[in-house]
C-alpha cells in the first residue's frame, strides 16, 4: 500500500463529506423561457389532457375505449336475477375434504369439534358457518363423521370404507322452558 491510498481517519469528518462527482445533478427548472430546452409548455407537449392542470386520467383510463371491467358481464351482485344472493341473504358453508380425515384413528367420531381442534376447521367459532363434508381424497378406515350437510361422493366414501355419516341440524334445537 502507498501512501496515497490511506485515509487518515482524522481526516473523515461530517463536514468534509462530499458526494462522489457526477452523482448529483442539479434539479431541472422548468418555465424559464426559450433558451432553456423547458419553457413555453414546460415539457407537457401541446394541449390535450397532459397539459392540463389538475390530476390527469385515472389509471385504468384507456383512452375513451370501453374498460376491461366494463366490458365483462355482470353476473354476480344484486343487480341481476341470475346473481348470487348476497349479505344476510348468502348461505355459507366451510368446506371439508374427505382426504383430510385421514388424521383421525380407526373407529373414532369425526363431529365439529374434533375437526376445529385438529385444525382442520379454522376461523369458524364467531362465525358458526355449517360443515360440508367434500368427496376429494381417499379415506381408508371406518369413521363415525357428523356434519351439517355431505356431497353425495363424500357419503359414498365413507360408507364404502365401513364408516357412517350422521348429519347434524343446521341450527340448534330452541331450549325448551
Amino acid at each position: 500500500m502507498t501512501d496515497e491510498t490511506t485515509i487518515d481517519p482524522n481526516d473523515v469528518r461530517l463536514e468534509s463529506l462530499t458526494p462522489l462527482p457526477g452523482s448529483r445533478r442539479a434539479r431541472k427548472r422548468i418555465g424559464r423561457g426559450p433558451g432553456s430546452g423547458t419553457g413555453k409548455t414546460s415539457g407537457r407537449g401541446q394541449k390535450g389532457q397532459g397539459a392540463r392542470s389538475g390530476k390527469g386520467p385515472i389509471s385504468t383510463f384507456q383512452g375513451g375505449q370501453v374498460p376491461i371491467h366494463m366490458q365483462k358481464g355482470k353476473l354476480r351482485g344484486p343487480n341481476h336475477k341470475k346473481s348470487m344472493p348476497i349479505g344476510p341473504f348468502r348461505t355459507h358453508t366451510v368446506p371439508v375434504n374427505v382426504g383430510r380425515l385421514d388424521v383421525f384413528e380407526a373407529g373414532s367420531v369425526v363431529d365439529v369439534d374434533a375437526l376445529v381442534a385438529r385444525g382442520i376447521v379454522k376461523g369458524n367459532a364467531n362465525r358458526g358457518w355449517p360443515v360440508k363434508i367434500l368427496a376429494k381424497g381417499d379415506i381408508d378406515r371406518a369413521l363415525t363423521v357428523k356434519a351439517h350437510a355431505f356431497s353425495e361422493g363424500a357419503r359414498q366414501k365413507i360408507e364404502a370404507a365401513g364408516g357412517t355419516v350422521e348429519v347434524l341440524p343446521l341450527r340448534p334445537a330452541p331450549a325448551d322452558g
